[in-house]
């Protein structure tokens, strides 16, 4: 790896860390950011066991042939001891641990419903300042919690497996909803074809917009359908570059940054410490409680 390169990167882990764990001067790190790159961010989310680790391990494959820098911020379960990632993803990606095309980084979720950390907008936009052609967001798979990576993700994945029919009506509520491309994976399974009609019928269902939500087959461990896969992430890049959901999405974002901001001097165990203490009174009640935060 060459010297220069290798110094950006070690740069760019520093300042996630940096920004991550709130050390000065992250906020004037975060201040100075350049949003005038175009890199797509792709998330890839679904239920537990649909392969979406092996599905972006095989998509890894397919771009590396291309010669592009890629970025992949796994989102990993945090240990309750010390909040640390407890599935490191360099290790089920390790085949591009040494690929200098190729940076890979674990965040833990820290407790996050969601699935995503509570840091993952800084970082990723510390990422998007950064020279790569694709970035990839990895959820750890909890549900239908899940749908908070729309509003982070210019591109929204959604991963299912054909066993998944019986839980489709259920699904429509949260990752039904949030899919700018669905993948069947291991598409060679008893179902398949009759898996995607419905998913196909269930979209047309959907209100009209300007981007038509492909479903596509792909068989991960053979690395089959990933070219195809590919071509409508770069084609749903180009849509979303023009769409009229930009603008709602940045809002969520502030949205979030702002509420995070207003709610750092708060004091969840002092809260939980005072309603341990208080709330068997007879007299009680929530909101009078609340009243002294606000």
């Amino acid at each position: 790896m060459p010297a220069a390169h290798l110094q950006k990167i070690r740069t760019l882990a520093r300042t996630i860390s940096v920004v991550e764990n709130e050390v000065e001067p992250y906020q004037d790190i975060l201040k100075n950011l350049r949003f005038d790159q175009k890199t797509p961010v792709v998330g890839i989310t679904g239920p537990p066991g649909a392969g979406k680790s092996t599905l972006l391990n095989a998509l890894l494959h397919q771009i590396n042939l291309e010669e592009k820098r890629i970025a992949i911020i796994a989102v990993d379960p945090t240990s309750p001891f010390n909040y640390g990632a407890l599935l490191g993803d360099r290790i089920r990606l390790n085949a591009f641990y040494e690929n200098p095309n190729v940076y890979i980084r674990s965040v833990a979720s820290r407790g996050s419903l969601g699935g995503l950390s509570d840091k993952i907008i800084e970082i990723v936009d510390v990422v998007r300042a950064s020279d790569f052609d694709y970035i990839f967001l990895e959820t750890v798979g909890v549900g239908q919690s899940e749908v908070e990576i729309a509003g982070l993700a210019d591109t929204t994945v959604v991963v299912l497996v054909p066993e998944a029919g019986d839980e489709i009506q259920t699904m429509k509520a949260g990752l039904m909803e949030i899919a700018d491309i669905f993948v069947v994976n291991k598409a060679d399974r008893a179902e398949a074809n009759r898996f995607v009609h419905n998913l196909q019928k269930l979209i047309h269902e959907r209100p009209l917009s300007e981007w038509n939500t492909p479903v596509l087959k792909t068989i991960a461990t053979q690395k089959e359908g990933l070219s195809e896969l590919l071509e409508q992430i770069n084609a749903h890049h180009q849509v979303q570059e023009k769409s009229s959901k930009k603008p709602f999405l940045l809002t969520q974002k502030a949205l979030k940054i702002i509420q995070k901001k207003r709610m750092a001097d708060v004091d969840q165990q002092a809260i939980f410490g005072r309603i341990n203490q208080e709330h068997l009174d007879t007299d009680f009640n929530l909101y009078q409680f609340v009243e002294h935060y606000l």
